[in-house]
């Protein structure tokens, strides 16, 4: 297996540096130019201090601002940092081991760093709150959705457990809160054909194939909603939310299904009420049985009457 190069910049925030590999072709004369026509959302005034102040290094140190254009080789730096308003939810540790880590993750916060998410983010928070800098998720849930995320500490393990979550022999199971219908026939399975296109924030069902398949059934209803327990074989993007939905029982707090609204990301109201209840797997190491439940319940059900609609 090849081997990953290590950064020559340390972690900052429990962050590796970004490393952007130069061109074999190309006309620059220096680093600099390079970077400014690669980077256009950089200042090139930013760009410049960086240089100045020894932020971009490549495996011999701190480029020089004039430091002549280098075709195949690498350079290090540490991206500036979006503003983000503080999640104020915390995270709930329900186990740790030698090799193990598996947290309650809260409504509103993403898994791993992406776009405008960085330092407010699960994988992020615990690897400065638990000392632990190599920290890697062995999957992902979405950001609105709360419960159990698996992570991995020993980096020697993480193409055992990881592999479990590519070849789906982890079994999950939610619990969301929704309308409660008496004509609808429950249990039952749900499968469709699922598509998310790049840059469009719903994902939809479209005729075809199926690619994704859900089983489905309510644990109690009381108030005219019901909790469901569901189960999904695929994992397909917002999978759940849409087989829900086309089910006419949508979940509650869902801003995108049926209707797409816009909703500020510093807004910590009404969270969509779909939780990551259990997972359940064979220990690829031991060969034991594992098995994890979620020590959160969803706000709706708890407390339907403070549930803001």
């Amino acid at each position: 297996m090849r081997r990953r190069q290590q950064p020559p910049l340390p972690k900052r925030h429990g962050l590796d540096p970004a490393r952007l590999r130069l061109p074999e072709a190309g006309d620059w004369a220096t680093i600099r130019d390079h970077l400014v026509e690669r980077l256009p959302r950089v200042d090139p005034a930013r760009i410049d201090e960086l240089l100045r102040d020894g932020g971009i290094v490549d495996l011999d140190g701190p480029i020089a601002p004039d430091a002549p254009y280098a075709p195949g080789g690498a350079v290090w730096f540490h991206r500036d940092l979006p503003t983000e308003t503080p999640v104020p939810f915390d995270i709930t540790v329900v186990h740790r081991d030698d090799d193990l880590l598996v947290v309650d993750k809260p409504h509103f916060l993403a898994t791993i760093p992406r776009g405008q998410h960085i330092l407010q983010t699960a994988l992020v928070r615990l690897r400065q709150d638990l000392e632990l800098p190599e920290l890697i998720p062995a999957h992902r849930l979405d950001r609105v959705t709360a419960g159990l995320v698996l992570f991995i500490i020993n980096p020697a393990r993480r193409g055992a457990y990881q592999t479990m979550f590519h070849k789906r022999t982890v079994n999950k199971e939610y619990e969301a809160i929704a309308p409660f219908d008496p004509d609808l026939e429950l249990p039952r399975v749900v499968r469709s054909r699922i598509v998310k296109e790049k840059h469009v924030l719903a994902a939809q069902e479209v005729a075809g194939e199926p690619n994704a398949e859900t089983s489905i059934e309510l644990l109690e209803q009381r108030g005219g909603l019901g909790r469901y327990r569901l189960r999904p074989v695929t994992g397909r993007t917002h999978q759940l939310r849409l087989h829900m939905n086309s089910l006419g029982i949508p979940i509650l707090g869902d801003d995108f299904y049926p209707v797409l609204t816009d909703k500020p990301v510093d807004n910590f109201t009404r969270p969509l009420q779909l939780l990551a209840a259990s997972l359940a797997f064979t220990d690829p190491i031991s060969g034991q049985p594992r098995r994890f439940d979620t020590t959160f319940s969803l706000q709706a059900w708890r407390d339907p009457d403070g549930w803001v609609g």
